[in-house]
């Protein structure tokens, strides 16, 4: 996947990964009953609303709290094409990253692009165009190998691919 168009859903800062998905239901590790309870503590009618390649766009520290990959499992099995951020939390990044989901951290982009936008993100040069108003922003283009781990659809995939 060299890029990603969609609709955004916005949220703000400090999305940690118990609104991302709530505790009560990590006791399964099924990637659709997760994204059946995607963001239902922030957005009680996110997983209604979104469809396959939307892209969510939050402010801070998105994904902070605990280490889970539940979250990042839930973003992408809801069918979401690609988090854009001001910034992400650490672990959460590196989840994203091994489970395949893209994310991108470009702060201008995270303060500008407004809920229902159409956004178009181009991997390779980080580029994200808001469709809806015409603004483009520069995003952190992914270096190859995380390109690599995000078209396998994960670093396990990866993994097993590679001779």
């Amino acid at each position: 996947m060299k890029e990603a168009r969609g609709s955004v859903f916005c949220f703000g800062d400090n999305v940690d990964t118990d609104v991302i998905i709530p505790a009560r239901y990590l006791n399964t590790a099924d990637p659709m009953e997760l994204a059946a309870h995607c963001m239902e503590d922030i957005d009680k009618d996110f997983i209604k609303n979104v469809k396959k390649g939307d892209i969510i766009v939050a402010n801070k520290n998105f994904g902070c709290g605990s280490s889970r990959e539940h979250a990042p499992i839930a973003i992408k099995a809801a069918g979401v094409s690609c988090v854009i951020a001001e910034t992400f939390a650490r672990i959460f990044y590196r989840n994203a990253i091994n489970i395949g989901l893209p994310i991108v951290e470009c702060p201008d982009a995270a303060k500008e692009i407004k809920q229902g936008d159409v956004v178009n993100i181009n991997f390779d040069t980080g580029v994200i165009t808001d469709e809806t108003t015409g603004k483009t922003f520069q995003g952190q283009a992914f270096p190859p190998f995380m390109q690599k781990i995000i078209d396998s659809e994960g670093l396990v995939n990866y993994i097993n691919g590679k001779e």
